[in-house]
């Protein structure tokens, strides 16, 4: 076995290592450290990671509930906003892939300052719009921040701890991801009723300040081994992703609007297909084709993405439903999206022991169909429906929920090879940002459509029902895709 020399450099602000491996000059690696090395990371970097986890999770729930207040200050239609929620989601599905290469190439204590600044700046510029198309091109910015302020601190804490303290870590950093969730729609609610919905922009300024302030003395500038990036694999994705959301977007407006939505998903189609074909060719694609080979990789991300469809719809609907349609307040409505987080958070303890009971592939089919008829059971209450069948209707759906992330995700990478597991990670996350943002589209496009005086005759209420049926139908329908799973599936990821 060949012997390792390890040769430390130490720099101001930054680490930088070497390997020599038989006299010869290897690449520059990042390092690792024990916790008790005689330059050990610092033991707040993992608040680093919650800071910026809490900001991106109070970031996108906080929003849903401040869109019929922002929509009337901009003279947009609230049926319309759903630009102002996708535009965030795309860029951050977009750009995540090329957070890695960022904090390699320019170091991770630089990438997360400048990136928390470029939040920052388009929370700003948001708060300051005037109109819609401001509104959405502020989000884009800050969707460019956002896609980088979580995942560089993981990958920071990922190469200065050992694994015995990374778990602890890492667990200690992901609290803030289930407190925001709750926060972000009663903030919300709350800042739009009482102060301005300006304000659910503006205070992640001083989070935003105090993010900065903690990484200069605490974040390592850790470097990294800097590949070629994939920038015309990234530049067909992100025309994919791009063009099939314009189309989505522009489609219900009809009229001259339709032959340029047909044009972008014939746009869509096409860069897909020129992506297929690249990859096929390309020694290192941002997302290697052999991935869709594994076939329960292959049916976790289709099945992922449709199932999302209708879920991830869900957030942005019940708001409006409650607001336009119940006449609810934006801080009851803030109240009313909590139940279904409580349910997702409650249900963690038992998710591994049904899964481990009843295995992948009849948990997963199970799960989708209930969840797919409970989502259509939104559409039964009537406008003064008592509000604890609603919280426990949501309560249950969160529930479905948490089971259902979390078996999909598990069981999509189990059977990757370890070269697989960052690529595979890394589609897999954006393969639910996009899900995310065509979901929006999809329940966007389907009240629209529901809403006009021939089909819903002028009741916003029924409007609704219809949508709630159609998203819920989307999710019951990935069953089919599920259930190509075969029994033993991720039998190697079972505690039996």
């Amino acid at each position: 076995m060949m012997d390792f020399v390890v040769q430390m450099r130490w720099k101001p602000r930054r680490i930088c290592m070497e390997v020599k491996r038989d006299g010869y000059n290897d690449r520059p690696l990042s390092p690792r450290f024990p916790m008790n090395a005689t330059n050990p990371p610092s033991r707040w970097l993992p608040l680093l990671m919650a800071i910026s986890i809490f900001m991106q999770m109070l970031d996108a729930t906080i929003l849903n509930t401040a869109l019929p207040t922002i929509a009337a200050d901009l003279h947009v239609s609230p049926l319309n906003m759903q630009s102002a929620v996708i535009s965030y989601a795309l860029t951050v599905a977009l750009l995540i892939p090329a957070s890695g290469y960022l904090a390699d190439r320019f170091g991770t204590k630089k990438t997360f300052i400048i990136a928390l600044v470029v939040f920052m700046l388009g929370s700003l510029l948001c708060a300051f719009a005037t109109n819609l198309p401001m509104f959405v091109g502020a989000r884009i910015i800050q969707g460019m921040g956002g896609a980088i302020i979580m995942p560089v601190p993981r990958l920071a804490m990922l190469k200065v701890y050992e694994k015995a303290q990374l778990i602890n870590a890492i667990n200690y950093a992901l609290m803030p991801a289930l407190i925001g969730p709750i926060l972000g729609p009663i903030v919300g609610g709350y800042l739009v009723q009482y102060a301005s919905w300006h304000w659910i922009f503006l205070i992640n300024i001083p989070f935003g300040i105090i993010g900065i302030l903690c990484a200069i003395p605490i974040m390592p500038d850790v470097y990294g081994n800097v590949a070629r990036f994939d920038g015309r694999g990234f530049l067909l994705i992100a025309t994919t992703a791009t063009g099939l959301t314009l189309a989505l977007e522009i489609a219900p407006h009809g009229g001259a609007n339709l032959p340029w939505a047909l044009l972008l998903g014939v746009l869509s189609c096409a860069s897909g297909l020129a992506y297929l074909r690249y990859a096929r060719r390309s020694d290192h694609p941002i997302f290697p084709i052999n991935l869709i080979l594994v076939r329960t990789f292959r049916i976790g991300l289709i099945g992922n993405l449709v199932s999302r469809l209708g879920i991830g719809a869900m957030p942005f609907l019940l708001p409006l439903l409650y607001q336009l349609a119940f006449g609810y307040s934006a801080s009851l409505s803030g109240w009313l999206m909590t139940p279904t987080v409580v349910g997702a958070i409650l249900s963690k303890p038992f998710v591994k022991p049904v899964i481990d009971r009843f295995g992948y592939r009849r948990t997963i089919l199970t799960n989708t169909c209930l969840l797919g008829m409970l989502m259509m059971s939104v559409a039964i209450p009537p406008q003064h429906t008592p509000l604890w069948i609603w919280v426990t209707l949501l309560f249950v759906i969160g529930l479905g929920n948490s089971l259902q992330f979390t078996a999909m995700n598990t069981l999509s990478i189990a059977d990757l090879r370890p070269d697989q597991n960052s690529s595979g990670n890394s589609l897999l996350s954006v393969n639910m940002q996009l899900s995310t943002s065509f979901g929006i589209a999809i329940g966007a496009l389907l009240l629209k459509t529901f809403s006009l005086d021939g089909i819903s005759h002028g009741d916003l209420h029924t409007a609704f029902r219809y949508t709630f049926v159609a998203v819920g139908s989307i999710t019951f329908a990935s069953a089919l895709i599920f259930s190509r799973l075969h029994e033993n599936d991720g039998a190697a990821l079972l505690s039996r």
